[in-house]
């Protein structure tokens, strides 16, 4: 303490100016120090209220941001709308966004309030702060540099979530992964592949999302029928059992949307395809084409529908040429061939080199002659 004599008394006159001293300045500095301590009470005070404050604002905000608009035909507001996503998510779905933000803003909020307390605190005790502030400001810039890839996984997950991207039990392709989304977080999501493998993919790398499960998906279905088959019987067959499918179980709360054709997708020399489409659920689309072929493939036999015509055996046509019928060949009638003209260039080229003639001084002695 400045202007106090620290040594041990050795006579009552010292123990007498030793307590004096002491009484002195303790008489001039307790204002000061009840100062400090109520100015001290008063900000941890001030930032414990303003703290509690700012969560419950938040959590309002995004109670807010997440309530759907009243009514079918009323427009959710700009605020109320921002994480609603009428008609493409749940309400769980909602719920789990909400969750997730509204907990990285408290905990940010909560991490600012309390450290600029605390740094307020430590000036109100008289530590000089310009040290440790430019000290801090040098090790933010050298962690700041050095977990730059951690900052972008970061912010990249806040918006991920924030925008609904894709959550958990997602079907997404990541470009370079795709599988079932089993988690997401704010640096790593978590992938189950097709082969049962999971994948764990930092948020900031990933640059492009395909998300097959959010939404809607649509079943496209090619049939492939004769070529001699009549295409207005064919597609109305079709249809009549596309409806009926639609009105199976589960079928019925698959299909969202009646199955259209869309027309004549190609055109070969034994059978024609067909391509027609529905709207299902996400992620069911593949369920509901093998359930509609399935029932095309028992309608067409039903009806005797083929799905190509038959192609005349070699033996079936050698009968019919021995019975005077031309048989028509509707497949395997391939473009002709340029070795079937032995003129042709390809065909001279595909021939056989001939030996090379011996000369006759080169020729092997003769038969031997007996007398």
């Amino acid at each position: 303490m400045p202007g106090l004599d620290l040594r041990l008394p050795t006579s009552a006159d010292e123990v007498t100016s030793s307590t004096k001293e002491a009484a002195g300045w303790l008489d001039a500095h307790w204002q000061e120090w009840v100062a400090s301590g109520i100015r001290i009470v008063f900000i941890v005070l001030l930032a414990l209220v303003l703290r509690a404050m700012v969560r419950k604002l938040i959590t309002q905000l995004i109670a807010r941001m997440t309530k759907p608009a009243e009514g079918e035909a009323a427009e959710p507001s700009r605020l109320g709308g921002l994480l609603a996503n009428t008609g493409v998510v749940n309400p769980e779905r909602r719920q789990q966004r909400s969750e997730a933000i509204g907990s990285v803003l408290r905990s940010v909020a909560s991490f600012t309030i309390l450290g600029t307390a605390a740094l307020m605190v430590l000036s109100a005790l008289g530590v000089n702060l310009a040290p440790l502030l430019a000290s801090a400001g040098v090790a933010g810039v050298a962690i700041g540099f050095g977990a730059r890839n951690l900052v972008t996984d970061f912010l990249s997950g806040v918006f991920m979530i924030m925008e609904d991207q894709y959550g958990v039990g997602d079907e997404i392709d990541t470009g370079v992964a795709t599988g079932t989304v089993l988690e997401v977080g704010l640096r790593v999501t978590k992938l189950r592949g097709a082969n049962g493998e999971i994948w764990y993919i930092r948020n900031g790398e990933v640059k492009r999302i395909a998300n097959m499960s959010q939404g809607w998906s649509t079943a496209s279905v090619d049939v492939q029928v004769g070529y001699k088959e009549d295409l207005v019987r064919v597609e109305a067959l079709i249809l009549e059992t596309a409806e009926a499918l639609s009105k199976e179980s589960p079928y019925d709360e698959l299909i969202w949307a009646p199955f259209s054709v869309l027309g004549v997708e190609s055109v070969a020399a034994d059978s024609v395809v067909l391509r027609l489409e529905a709207r299902t659920a996400p992620g069911k689309s593949a369920l509901v084409g093998r359930g509609l072929r399935q029932r095309l493939k028992a309608a067409f036999d039903l009806a005797g529908i083929k799905l190509k015509e038959e192609v005349p055996t070699a033996a079936a046509a050698a009968a019919a040429a021995a019975a005077g019928v031309v048989p028509v060949l509707v497949a395997d009638a391939g473009p002709p061939s340029a070795l079937a003209d032995p003129a042709s260039p390809r065909s001279l080229a595909a021939a056989p080199i001939p030996a090379p003639a011996r000369p006759a001084d080169e020729a092997g002695p003769g038969p031997l002659k007996t007398t």
